[in-house]
């Protein structure tokens, strides 16, 4: 069994940044990918990025390409994802998951993650 615990989100204005934590126990081991979701009022959850475990490769939403970047700390057990010049439009619940597999063009399909942990509530407004 695996747990994923998020941190790090807040209430910010916009242009500001937070670098949201998702610190993973149990056994990650045979785990391909790790990524960040988000989940707006009303909206579908959505893939934010993701970490290609395999050869560390990242890839981004449209959206937060060029603002956020995933990153992780082995020895930590900890995935990272730093959120700068954030916008209204970012407010959200953030999501971490982890997945057996890893798919380069289907990452942002949140039925391919196996373990979510509880999110962390990140809102933007001035």
């Amino acid at each position: 069994q695996v747990q994923l615990v998020e941190s790090g989100g807040g209430s910010v204005q916009p242009g500001e940044s937070l670098k949201l934590s998702c610190v993973s126990s149990g056994s990650p081991s045979n785990f391909y990918s790790m990524a960040w979701f988000r989940q707006a009022p009303g909206k579908e959850r959505e893939g934010v990025s993701c970490l290609s475990l395999s050869d560390g490769r990242a890839y981004y939403a449209d959206s937060v390409k060029g603002r956020f970047t995933i990153s992780r700390d082995t020895a930590k057990n900890t995935l990272y994802l730093q959120m700068d010049n954030l916008e209204p439009e970012d407010t959200a619940v953030y999501f971490c998951a982890v997945g057996f597999n890893f798919y380069s063009t289907a990452w942002f399909k949140s039925h391919l993650y196996e373990y979510w942990g509880q999110g962390t509530q990140v809102t933007v407004s001035s």
